[in-house]
């Protein structure tokens, strides 16, 4: 996820953990940069922070592109893909479809990350003389495999656990407890037919999907002939409705907007998102996980790295952040290096 740009997709991070520290700490309970706001007691809800990022800062990207006339779309001659197109995205379909699941597993990690991960992973495969962003079908194809898979990855810590792995199976999750069903373990054995019939649900629908989606493909293309002056609003207010569907307050409306407004500045600075989203997620979780673990120590911190698992995941961490700057200056260092052969 780092990309081009690994100080600011770290920058980017760190801003995400620190908008998940905002609001009243669940163990001392004391308030935290809420700048005495009620309404910031809760923290920064997830919702209004996606689609402030996304797509507030993308409206205003479109009112910037309309004034100086560019992002206009060009027509193509057809709607279908060929047979050549077909086998390209095979390869980015398979790895995305493995990425997203086992993303879609991770609790709070959600199709968002799974599909930004994925595009990175194509765009580097890909090589230097890839057409990212310029019509590849394979920036399409590996982030709406990842997508889908991650959607069924989700179930499996919700049926399992009974800890939703996005914010669809916690929905679902609130639905089975008013029916007094549990999600967890005993689940598989108390209700078979729930589990079973989820499951053949998923695929049903993966199935229906793509029956309905390669027939409807022209109907959904109509949407990008609709004229800015009429989508730029529709989508305006459909973003609004669903952050004041929330908490129902115009609190939550403003932050969308300054979120918004930050959210296109630092995409104009060439600051990438994903990793921001990724921070938020995470930081509630590792925040928690953190302060438990000094209660169970008293306050020592050997306790992070005493065991040999933790040992492992640290070295794997520091290998993950040391290997890709160690290869790009050996590979550097190849490239300058002088010719042995003669002429």
């Amino acid at each position: 996820m780092m990309s081009q740009n690994p100080v600011k997709s770290l920058l980017a991070a760190l801003i995400g953990l620190a908008f998940a520290t905002v609001g009243v700490d669940a163990n001392s309970g004391e308030y935290r940069f809420t700048f005495n706001s009620v309404n910031l007691s809760d923290g920064i809800q997830f919702i209004v922070l996606v689609i402030g990022l996304f797509s507030v800062s993308e409206i205003l990207l479109m009112l910037e592109g309309t004034a100086t006339g560019q992002g206009l779309i060009r027509k193509t001659g057809r709607m279908l893909f060929n047979r050549k197109e077909a086998k390209a995205c095979a390869g980015p379909t398979l790895r995305s479809s493995f990425i997203g699941f086992f993303v879609g597993v991770l609790p709070g990690a959600g199709a968002t990350i799974a599909s930004a991960i994925t595009y990175m992973t194509e765009k580097k495969i890909s090589g230097a003389n890839n057409q990212f962003g310029n019509g590849d079908v394979r920036g399409v194809a590996a982030p709406e495999a990842a997508n889908n898979a991650s959607a069924c990855g989700s179930f499996i810590p919700m049926l399992t656990l009974g800890v939703p792995g996005s914010g669809t199976t916690a929905v679902m999750m609130g639905a089975l407890t008013l029916y007094n069903i549990t999600p967890g373990p005993g689940m598989f054995t108390e209700q078979p037919d729930i589990v079973w019939g989820l499951v053949a649900a998923l695929l049903i629908a993966n199935i229906v999907l793509l029956i309905m989606n390669i027939p409807l493909i022209g109907l959904f293309t109509r949407m990008l002939s609709v004229p800015l002056w009429f989508l730029v609003p529709t989508i305006a207010t459909i973003s609004a409705v669903g952050v004041y569907a929330v908490h129902s307050t115009t609190f939550d409306l403003l932050l969308m907007m300054g979120l918004g407004i930050f959210g296109y500045i630092l995409r104009k600075m060439n600051f990438p998102l994903s990793p921001l989203i990724l921070g938020f997620v995470l930081g509630e979780m590792l925040e928690q996980n953190l302060r438990r673990s000094l209660s169970i120590s008293n306050g020592d911190f050997d306790i992070l790295w005493s065991s040999s698992i933790s040992q492992c995941l640290l070295v794997m961490a520091v290998l993950v952040l040391a290997l890709p700057p160690i290869i790009k200056l050996i590979r550097k260092k190849r490239q300058h290096q002088p010719s042995t052969l003669s002429d």
